[in-house]
């Protein structure tokens, strides 16, 4: 089959010609322009490949070091901290159902049976994720042995990667200011409670108990506002039932 190949158009007139030289000076001068950087860089890579090389190296031994730090010294001490940790959680749980809790509790945090207690965790397991979770454990005992300082102390240092124990950690810190007759404290900390993860079952119990200390601090508009959120957010709680007590007070108290 014949084809039809497409000639090129030609310049024709004096101004085509000078456009069409004017082109390829342009095209030739930004080749030109490249080709010199293209020479620069390859000269500034000659002149510091050795610098180059040993930047990578610098790059590669880093990441392979956290890579191996984390295989053979984070994970093995995340095992043994658990480990190590178990005993403890025993005593914690068994502490929360018997009539004598002190003494277990005061296992738990202090160690028995040659076993460590979460404060043992917490020194020797600084940077563990069971320390993290050993400060929570400590602040509920605090809490429960009426150490609230020390439970304050724990708790506040506690950083939680579960939804629920955030806002439980927090309004124990409320509920030991309660304690210590810092009611202005107790009411940030309800507050904080009641808006981080928000749900049906923690949300409202704070909301309420910061409106309970609001009114205690003679702050009826604030007291309002928390239980009408209960009332407007979670109309299905149980503490939705003794809000509209409480509004009475607010609204007598203005």
């Amino acid at each position: 089959m014949a084809t039809y190949k497409k000639r090129g158009h030609k310049p024709k007139t004096k101004e085509e010609k000078k456009a069409a030289i004017e082109q390829e000076s342009t095209t030739a001068e930004v080749f030109n322009t490249l080709d010199e950087r293209a020479s620069k860089t390859e000269e500034w890579v000659s002149k510091n490949q050795k610098y180059i090389f040993i930047l990578i190296g610098v790059v590669a031994v880093v990441v392979l070091g956290y890579l191996a730090y984390n295989q053979y010294i984070v994970k093995p001490k995340e095992l043994e901290a658990s480990n190590e940790m178990y005993q403890a959680q025993v005593y914690w749980e068994q502490a929360l159902n018997a009539p004598q809790k002190d003494s277990l509790f005061n296992l738990a945090l202090n160690g028995g049976e040659g076993k460590y207690g979460f404060l043992d965790i917490i020194d020797n397991y600084s940077s563990t994720d069971a320390a993290n979770i050993s400060r929570y454990y400590a602040g509920i005992a605090y809490m429960n042995t009426r150490n609230y300082k020390e439970a304050i102390n724990h708790l506040d240092k506690f950083k939680p990667k579960d939804e629920m124990l955030g806002p439980i950690a927090k309004g124990n810190i409320g509920d030991a200011f309660v304690q210590l007759g810092q009611n202005e404290d107790a009411l940030k900390y309800y507050k904080q409670a009641a808006t981080i993860n928000e749900n049906e079952f923690t949300s409202p119990k704070y909301l309420l108990k910061a409106a309970i200390v609001a009114l205690d601090l003679n702050n009826a508009k604030e007291a309002l506002t928390h239980l009408n959120k209960i009332k407007t957010d979670y109309p299905e709680s149980p503490e939705a039932n003794q809000v509209d007590v409480y509004i009475g007070q607010a609204e007598a108290l203005e």
